[in-house]
């Protein structure tokens, strides 16, 4: 009898082991899960789903992995390319574009550093922007709503990514609130990148940082199961929390109005997100794009407006105007009974907006600029007037262009892509006593697909280009009803001229849907670039 106890023992073992060693093959594909220094009882493994019921993750430090359990999406051939295209060139970018069906095929750590070392090799480290002007706007677009709700509950987030600190770090601490950022060190060499990562950082490095977390809350990881495990940032956590492919896919993009931080300023030329497929259309469309813009620019420059505008409209060029007024206004001055120009005031989308302006009326203008290129000046189909920064010298000259024909001016000082205004100089509020009723606003917006008319750095006098280079760019023009400026010797009147041009600025806002903002010209280039936007041979607006 014993020896049939036995014998049924042992068969139901050597039943039992292979069944667990499918159920476990089967949930961990990847055995890479179990590093040499983890077990699999160290460790509480549970499905995503369950942290967010949890009510006590203020507690806790949460550790997470950024490409797995933070975006939606967890190809990483975007943001790459997006470096490849903004930070190096055209050519680095196609290189990239015909080396990724490689790259799949390889291992998930070789085609990074394949990816590394295509898009960060030469380029130099101190002029590097990209990680803070260019990639986060593409890293929120794919940031999962789901996930981040359950993130940011923790006491202290800790982010852990396989990609570069650089293009990373900037996207989680200044947009997302996230207080500890480790991912994979650059090398670097005479200033400029070898395009070779470092090892992964010690976890030593920020022990203190773990240790106040080990006093005061256990760690709690949460990853994927196609990810492995790094014993370095795991082997702390008593729990862990995986992402399954489902999960991920089935999360909602994060609403613009849940950023930690709103995204008011970005960079780069890209306007679309660069997958395979859509960095292949772009540039199969690319010498199409750049014939037809050659096209459009001509066509603008040399015809007049009835014939060019039905050209220009064949091509793509869509030009929708609201409210146009039917007939110039006339103005009755007290000293005199001579046609007073009109004021038009607007906010600034593009290098074109005046330009879009003067198609609309089918009139010429006069563009007034706060600091615009030399090339950029030259290049205008239309007069432009620099303004010298000096209140009096400048309301003198408006007051003179004004007595000569209509006039566009844009207060804010420079474009701005998202839909927020930034504040208006009340400059042009303030002008001489006869000419205080001559204002009308303009509310604009224009849309583009592939490539942005704008940039802080670069080639400033490409702008206008780049735009026409999409297959249909957009303007949209309204214009609203005339307002009063205010006489330079009226009372209070430093107090109006800001009032007249706050009142502006939010009329345009509502009938945008935007949002106004006192951040000014010097804000956006310092965050964008790292100058004060000052202009230097013709590079920067």
């Amino acid at each position: 009898m014993n020896n049939m106890s036995l014998f049924l023992n042992a068969f139901s073992f050597r039943k039992l082991v292979p069944f667990f060693s499918r159920f476990l093959l089967k949930h961990f594909r990847k055995p890479k899960i179990f590093y040499k220094h983890l077990t699999i009882s160290q460790f509480g493994f549970q499905k995503f789903q369950f942290l967010a019921q949890r009510s006590d993750l203020e507690d806790h430090f949460l550790i997470f992995n950024v490409e797995t359990a933070l975006l939606k999406s967890s190809s990483l051939f975007p943001y790459f390319m997006l470096v490849a295209f903004e930070a190096g060139s055209l050519l680095r970018a196609f290189v990239l574009l015909v080396s990724y069906p490689f790259i799949r095929i390889c291992s998930e750590n070789f085609g990074l550093k394949i990816m590394v070392m295509v898009c960060f090799f030469g380029l130099k480290k101190e002029s590097f922007r990209a990680g803070s002007a260019v990639l986060p706007k593409f890293f929120l677009e794919n940031v999962g709503m789901e996930s981040f709700e359950v993130l940011k509950r923790g006491k202290k987030k800790v982010a852990v990514s396989n990609l570069p600190q650089v293009m990373v770090e900037s996207f989680l601490r200044d947009y997302l609130n996230i207080d500890f950022v480790f991912g994979r060190e650059l090398k670097v060499f005479g200033g400029y990148f070898l395009g070779l990562m470092e090892e992964k950082r010690e976890f030593v490095l920020e022990k203190n940082a773990f240790e106040v977390g080990k006093i005061t809350s256990d760690l709690i990881g949460v990853s994927s199961l196609k990810k492995s495990f790094d014993s370095q940032w795991f082997s702390y956590c008593k729990e862990i929390y995986l992402v399954s492919e489902g999960d991920s896919r089935h999360w909602n993009q994060l609403p613009r109005n849940l950023y930690p931080k709103p995204l008011i300023f970005h960079d780069g030329r890209l306007a679309f997100r660069p997958s395979f497929l859509a960095t292949l259309s772009m540039f199969m469309w690319l010498p199409v794009g750049c014939i037809l813009s050659i096209i459009r620019s001509i066509t603008a420059l040399s015809l007049p407006y009835n014939i060019a505008i039905p050209i220009v409209a064949f091509t793509g060029v869509q030009l929708r105007l609201k409210n146009v007024p039917k007939r110039r206004f006339e103005a009755n001055l007290e000293n005199n009974k001579t046609q007073a120009g009109l004021l038009y005031v607007t906010n600034h989308r593009t290098l074109l907006d005046a330009l879009m302006i003067s198609y609309g009326l089918k009139t010429p203008l006069t563009a007034v600029t706060y600091s615009l290129s030399r090339m950029s000046e030259l290049l205008s189909p239309i007069k432009t007037v620099r303004l010298a920064r000096d209140r009096n010298q400048d309301a003198m000259l408006m007051k003179k262009m004004l007595s000569q024909g209509d006039l566009v001016v844009c207060p804010e000082g420079t474009t701005c892509r998202e839909s927020y205004l930034l504040r208006f100089s009340p400059l042009f509020s303030q002008l001489a006593g006869d000419i205080d009723h001559y204002i009308l606003p303009v509310a604009m917006d224009s849309h583009v697909s592939m490539f942005y008319g704008t940039t802080a750095g670069g080639y400033k006098c490409l702008d206008p280009l780049f735009f026409l280079m999409n297959p249909q760019p957009t303007y949209t023009l309204q214009f609203l009803h005339k307002v009063s400026g205010v006489a330079a010797n009226s009372d209070h009147a430093e107090k109006s001229k800001f009032d007249v041009a706050n009142s502006i600025q939010n009329e345009i806002a509502k009938v945008l849907g935007f949002t106004c903002t006192t951040l000014t010209r010097k804000d956006k280039y310092l965050i964008l670039a790292g100058n004060e936007g000052i202009v230097r041979d013709g590079n920067t607006r």
